[in-house]
């Protein structure tokens, strides 16, 4: 390929990394409100909550691209640039993934270390942030990571809005060239090193996560002598 070819590649996979990070964080944040929503007191907040999440999982990401880029702008009679609509599609979508796997992790947590912190008058923001938290959020790490890479590969979708991700101006190249084999090789191979990476990320961020939790301190245990050992006895006929 030529250096203009490899430049235009460069830039749609910056613009991949932009929207995954952007998207990624706003999928975070939702995923702890509404995951923790769910597992709230409030009948209501746990309605609102549930009812997010089965919208926004049974729905298309791809439709929801659609919807935001193309639906809201003529009913708010405002437009969202294509990174923002990807971003928002995306985030929220994913977000409703997450929030599922909050609420299991949230919901795993030992119910004796909750009675424990209801024993010692913690209010429930109190309980969340100091006894649930800390124990749930080493568990999300491995389902997060399989999330943080399924929403690396739905970043291609945005391509139907005409956004210079990676997809689309691998395609540009591929009509450029005509060399569809070759093009869609090189996109493969960048896609599963951002993918390796990640997971590598997530892996590191989990066993530090996990360093220390739930361990005793250690402790020095003597083994007392049993009765009777060293002293010899005496048979006689």
């Amino acid at each position: 390929m030529t250096t203009g070819l490899w430049e235009l590649v460069l830039k749609g996979i910056w613009t991949t990394v932009q929207l995954l990070v952007l998207s990624s964080l706003l999928a975070a944040a939702v995923s702890f409100v509404v995951g923790v929503a769910r597992t709230h007191r409030l009948w209501i907040v746990r309605f609102l909550a549930g009812f997010y999440t089965e919208v926004f999982r049974g729905t298309s990401a791809l439709v929801m691209i659609f919807w935001v880029f193309f639906v809201l702008p003529p009913a708010f009679g405002w437009q969202l640039v294509p990174l923002w609509a990807g971003t928002l599609a995306l985030g929220l979508t994913y977000g409703a993934y997450g929030s599922e796997i909050v609420r299991g992790a949230l919901g795993a947590v030992d119910p004796a270390q909750k009675e424990g912190g209801i024993a010692l008058s913690f209010t429930p923001w109190q309980r969340m942030r100091l006894i649930l938290l800390p124990q749930a959020v080493p568990e999300m790490i491995p389902p997060f990571s399989n999330l943080l890479i399924e929403l690396l590969k739905g970043t291609a979708l945005v391509s139907v809005m005409g956004m210079g991700d990676l997809t689309f101006s691998a395609n540009l190249v591929r009509l450029a060239l005509q060399q569809s084999a070759e093009i869609y090789t090189y996109v493969l191979l960048i896609y599963f090193v951002i993918a390796f990476l990640l997971t590598r990320v997530m892996r590191g961020l989990e066993k530090k996560l996990k360093a220390g939790v739930g361990k005793a301190p250690e402790r020095k245990v003597t083994v007392p002598e049993p009765v009777g050992a060293g002293v010899g006895v005496v048979g006689g006929s």
